[in-house]
């Protein structure tokens, strides 16, 4: 269906005509250009819902590469399409709040022109089909996502938290992309449909586990789960509608659609199970404990994200062992799990982006987002005050809000591991749900800090915000009151999203079960007095007694080991490797022009040394070689000792002279050889570059001969001759081995194919035409550089001294 491919171009032909739209909606004004593009793919995708919970797919294939079997193959069932939606949803809510955050002031075609790219890459990540495509959308959005961190790029901490998102969310790609090719090796193709229904193939395969680990390195960097969520807090330098869409909607979300695509290949296995479920909870608890001493509210709501981020991975771990499982009522417990997971990934979204937005409004009016500067605000604006209460409680997990009922649903996930037959051990089972409960605790403590100390108490006197407080503009609300607006409409309506969303979605993580039976739960605000409510109850009490007397024991984390944190062993290792880059660079850049040619020569002779070394096939084979003919040898020994005289030349006019007798006797050679054209070619090369010496030569002082040690002497006699022996031994080895057959037969047909009688212009002209073009497009961007410099330093009057 051309809708879907539609879907993921739009975006990009929106961002390149926006810097030309910009100059008639200037300022503000072009914003309301850019909403048109994901509120249209909102609604195009919105039309297709009905379809996709009655089980239908869309597809569509363009051919890119085909003989490398890379498609651009584009794939929307229902998993692509809960992302797709709350990319274009939460994107239209977000470029709305941009149009009146931004100031006038800011590169506001620049942000759009970013934003737009980011939508694009993100909606190719969940709409390809083919892993190739997919890689380069996946790598498309840490390109975008670091220009829209460093919007803001006169300061330092934005450029340092761009630099460390890229650098940490490109390298998990690259280590992904070794996976991809790993399953292509397995199965030889990259169509994510095709690696489904090849389940048991892969799983036969001894590439099987590296596959599985790089895949999943490539989604816990993406998706900020630990140790590699460091990189999300200094990502909050970015514009609030930038943490907003990237880091509360979207690009964290990648890694989540990664895993939860790649379940049914990968699902079953003990080490999926344990590596998904264990790295997400420790993520979970380790973003909640470090939420609640943060004293900024964007770092806070920073490392809840990482917080939720573990607990949905948690979850989709959980919810593989269903693939493992025999009996139908563990299969219903498991599944469960990764409804829990998909339910909570919209609820998340949902309060998140309006918290997001809460402290966006809050930097705006008051000019700070400093909790400590922060009271009483609940008066003051009261609109403000509603939809950070109805999002922190959410996310604590509170009634009557979704993110109870996704809670709720966690815990009973966690609880269901004590029926899973990996967990042999009880204390092991019993693990799970503590450490579940724990971060729990902590998700509830850092949601009370987020609603009482920045809203509730006393208002400080004078008020340290650089504004005076006041409400929000109506037009700033409209964004955080639809996303809070939808937090209680899900959650006196969830089922309406689980049968027409999750469904679909549950269907495309466990297409072995067939059919949508079974796999989406009826969603029940009360379930009884079960173990889930307990949990929560427990939660509500010990995480009100701990807020209560948050004063007495925040002191822990001053002890030495809460301190440490990844940021320092990171900053740590980048500072090495530059100390280490920075001696290196030293020990070679000399200045000096021999010292280069050495180290490549050196390089030359170890690296082709070692290979001739473990070729271990010396054959020279000398019996289809003509006969040397006298007048042949006589202009191979001129050539000879012109090229050894150009060493011994006391001057640049005899090397000059001699460099020219070594490239006329290869003139020669060639008339001997009776190719006229190549002589023809050679004689007027060496006249050019003979003219071109001696002129260049004209300005240059006197040659004088360097007075050189002994031992550098012969270093330098070693390392010619030995260039010059493996030089002779790989022309003479390559006549005694053929690996490949000659594709000289194919050019004997040029004056049939291309019409052409001499052959050497026939492979310039015609074989070789599109690298000549290359090679011609390389000199013309070489001279619009050239020509751009000199234009540049005619416009700032450097060369105009009368102007001064």
């Amino acid at each position: 269906m051309i809708t879907v491919l539609l879907a993921i171009f739009i975006p990009f032909i929106a961002a390149c005509l926006v810097p030309f739209v910009h100059k008639f909606l200037t300022g503000r004004k072009i914003g309301w250009f850019v909403i048109i593009v994901p509120l249209l793919l909102f609604v195009l995708l919105l039309r297709l819902v009905p379809s996709l919970s009655h089980g239908a797919t869309y597809t569509y294939t363009l051919p890119w590469i085909p003989s490398a079997d890379v498609y651009f193959s584009t794939y929307l069932d229902g998993l692509s399409m809960i992302f797709a939606l709350l990319i274009t949803g939460i994107g239209s809510l977000v470029v709305f709040y941009s149009i009146f955050y931004l100031s006038e002031r800011e590169a506001i075609g620049r942000f759009y022109t970013y934003l737009l790219l980011f939508m694009g890459a993100m909606l190719g990540v969940v709409l390809s089909d083919n892993l190739i495509v997919l890689y380069v959308f996946w790598e498309l959005t840490s390109i975008s996502s670091f220009l829209l961190i460093a919007f803001w790029f006169h300061r330092k901490q934005s450029r340092y938290g761009a630099k460390k998102s890229m650098l940490i969310t490109v390298t998990g790609g690259i280590f992904m992309l070794a996976g991809f090719l790993m399953l292509y090796t397995m199965t030889g193709t990259f169509s994510l449909r095709e690696l489904i229904g090849m389940r048991d193939i892969i799983a036969a395969d001894s590439l099987f586990i590296p596959a599985m680990l790089l895949v999943l390195l490539g989604a816990f960097t993406k998706s900020a789960q630990f140790p590699f969520h460091i990189w999300l807090p200094d990502a909050m330098e970015a514009p609030t509608p930038v943490s907003a869409y990237l880091h509360s909607a979207t690009m964290v979300k990648a890694g989540i659609y990664l895993v939860a695509r790649f379940t049914p290949v990968f699902a079953g296995h003990a080490v999926w199970f344990y590596i998904v479920s264990c790295v997400g909870l420790l993520t979970m608890l380790w973003g909640s404990v470090n939420a609640v001493k943060q004293t900024d509210l964007k770092a806070l709501l920073a490392f809840s994200t990482v917080s939720q981020l573990g607990m949905i991975m948690s979850l989709l771990g959980v919810g593989s062992l269903a693939f493992a499982s025999s009996e139908s009522s563990h299969v219903a417990l498991f599944t469960a799990a990764t409804f829990a997971a998909l339910f909570h990934l919209v609820n998340h979204s949902t309060f998140k982006g309006s918290l997001f937005m809460v402290v966006g409004i809050l930097d705006h009016q008051l000019g700070t987002r400093n909790i400590r500067r922060l009271g009483g605000l609940a008066t003051i604006m009261p609109i403000t005050f509603t939809i950070a209460l109805i999002g922190s409680f959410s996310m604590a997990g509170l009634p009557p809000f979704n993110g109870f009922l996704s809670k709720e649903l966690f815990f009973e996930a966690m609880l269901s591991l004590k029926n899973a037959n990996l967990l042999t051990m009880d204390s092991l089972a019993l693990l799970f749900p503590i450490v579940a409960w724990v971060g729990s605790v902590f998700t509830f403590i850092y949601c009370m800090v987020i609603v009482f100390q920045s809203f509730l108490g006393k208002v400080p006197e004078p008020f340290p915000g650089q504004r005076p407080a006041h409400e929000a503009p109506i037009q700033m609300l409209v964004a955080p009151i639809v996303l809070g607006s939808l937090v209680l409409l899900i959650f006196f309506f969830p089922n309406i999203l689980g049968t027409y969303i999750l469904g679909p979605a549950m269907l495309a993580v466990y297409p072995h079960l067939g059919n949508m039976e079974g796999l989406v739960p009826e969603i029940h605000v009360w379930h009884g007095w079960k173990a889930p409510v307990f949990m929560t109850l427990g939660v509500i009490i010990v995480g009100t007694l701990l807020y209560r007397y948050l004063r007495y024991w925040k002191g822990v984390y001053r002890l030495g080991v809460l301190q440490w944190t990844l940021d320092r062993f990171y900053n740590g290792t980048l500072l090495r490797m530059e100390r280490v880059a920075t001696r290196v660079t030293r020990g070679y850049m000399t200045g000096s022009v021999r010292d280069y040619v050495a180290y490549i020569m050196l390089i030359f002779i170890a690296f082709i040394g070692i290979g001739l070394a473990g070729f271990q096939q010396f054959v020279f084979d000398f019996s289809n070689d003509a006969p040397i003919e006298v007048n042949e040898g006589v202009i191979v020994f001129v050539m000879m000792c012109s090229s050894v005289a150009v060493l011994f030349a006391r001057s640049r006019i005899t090397a000059i002279i001699l460099n020219g007798v070594l490239g006329y006797s290869i003139a020669i050679l060639f008339v001997v050889f009776r190719a006229p054209d190549l002589a023809l070619t050679q004689i007027i090369v060496e006249t050019v570059t003979t003219v071109l010496f001696l002129l260049c030569f004209y300005f240059l002082p006197e040659w004088r001969a360097e007075h050189r040690a002994v031992s550098m002497r012969w270093r330098n006699w070693l390392i010619a001759a030995a260039s010059g022996v493996i030089v002779t031994v790989v022309a003479l080895l390559v006549q005694g081995h053929s690996l490949y057959p000659t594709i000289s037969i194919y050019y004997e047909t040029a004056s049939r194919i291309a019409g052409g009688l001499n052959v050497v212009n026939t492979i310039l002209g015609d074989f070789r035409a599109f690298d000549t073009m290359l090679e011609v497009l390389v000199l013309f961007i070489a001279g619009l550089g050239v020509f751009s410099l000199v234009k540049l330093r005619r416009k700032k009057g450097v060369d105009r001294p009368e102007e001064k």
